[in-house]
């Protein structure tokens, strides 16, 4: 399989391959010798940019949060390879480090460093908005994160358009770092970016965009088609998730995935991450993978190419 070229993290210096591997799974549904082997796989496979943040996985029994930054680190500690890697991670839901106020993000950063066993951090998310605390402190806390070098660029995450907007012009007028991408919810069949006014920012402020959640929680990889599929035994966790797009629209999505995914003799998941890719904006989609044979079908998704006529029939699929 080739591998994809680089493009860039909006106005950084940062380069990555088109596919971004997701972090969630790690210490969750991975363990760390499958996380290990998923990571290793993702670097000879040509990918490069792996998300992830300080509160994964806090919601399992027995987790505290940290517990994919703790592998991640582990794993770069034992290759030998952190310049090989762009890293993200996002602040804000560590059940220790919870908000958006300058002292908790200062701590939250150092801790995240700890943990990943690194002294900067490629980019750096607001994970949650925090309307408690001044939109203006958080932004000068991240803008001193990066003159530190602690962190070499910003992002922010779940906010909504206006207060992404309010963040850069709070940034433009005080002379910080201004956040180069962003991290919405968007698939096929949640495509609410399209409408909220986000793609519109993001196109404005030249912030590339890492949707997550982009295979819809493994809808979108055509694994579920039915209500018992995401109740049977060995079924992932977030199976349940998937079941609530198994309508009509959901439905004629996956047919009209199964049909180009067959033209193209790809996995339904690899025209999934197509689709989003070739969206305006859109940098890279998150995908995670939970073990080794799930991701070739995801690295693929980075040098498919769709037709244009093959992005419309499935927007129209899609839209109901």
């Amino acid at each position: 399989m080739p591998h994809p070229a680089r493009v860039r993290i909006g106005a950084s210096a940062l380069e990555i391959t088109p596919l971004a591997l997701g972090g969630n799974v790690f210490g969750w549904t991975a363990d760390r010798e499958t996380s290990f082997d998923v990571l290793d796989a993702f670097l000879a496979g040509g990918g490069n940019f792996i998300d992830t943040a300080d509160g994964y996985s806090h919601w399992v029994p027995g987790n505290g949060g940290g517990e994919s930054e703790l592998i991640i680190g582990e794993w770069l500690a034992a290759r030998g390879n952190r310049d090989a890697v762009v890293i993200a991670t996002k602040v804000s839901t560590h059940p220790q480090f919870l908000g958006l106020v300058a002292d908790n993000v200062r701590a939250a950063v150092d801790a995240s460093l700890a943990r990943l066993q690194t002294d900067y951090i490629d980019l750096y998310y607001a994970h949650f908005d925090d309307p408690e605390t001044p939109l203006a402190e958080t932004v000068a806390a991240f803008s001193a994160l990066v003159d530190s070098g602690k962190i070499r660029a910003i992002g922010v995450s779940n906010y909504t358009a206006e207060r992404v907007a309010e963040w850069i012009r709070i940034a433009r007028d005080g002379g910080f770092h201004l956040p180069v991408a962003l991290q919405p919810h968007y698939n096929l069949v949640e495509r609410r970016f399209e409408t909220n006014g986000l793609r519109e920012v993001a196109e404005a402020e030249n912030l590339a965009v890492f949707p997550y959640f982009s295979l819809a929680k493994g809808f979108l990889a055509g694994k579920y088609r039915d209500v018992s599929d995401t109740t049977a035994a060995g079924a992932s966790p977030r199976a349940a998730g998937a079941a609530e797009y198994l309508d009509d629209r959901g439905r004629a999505t996956l047919a009209a995935l199964d049909a180009i995914a067959a033209a193209h003799s790809v996995p339904v998941a690899t025209v999934s991450l197509a689709w989003l890719r070739a969206q305006s904006v859109i940098t890279a989609p998150i995908a995670s993978a939970r073990t080794v044979e799930q991701l070739p079908a995801l690295l693929a998704s980075a040098t498919l190419e769709l037709s244009a006529a093959e992005v419309a029939d499935l927007a129209a699929a899609s839209a109901g």
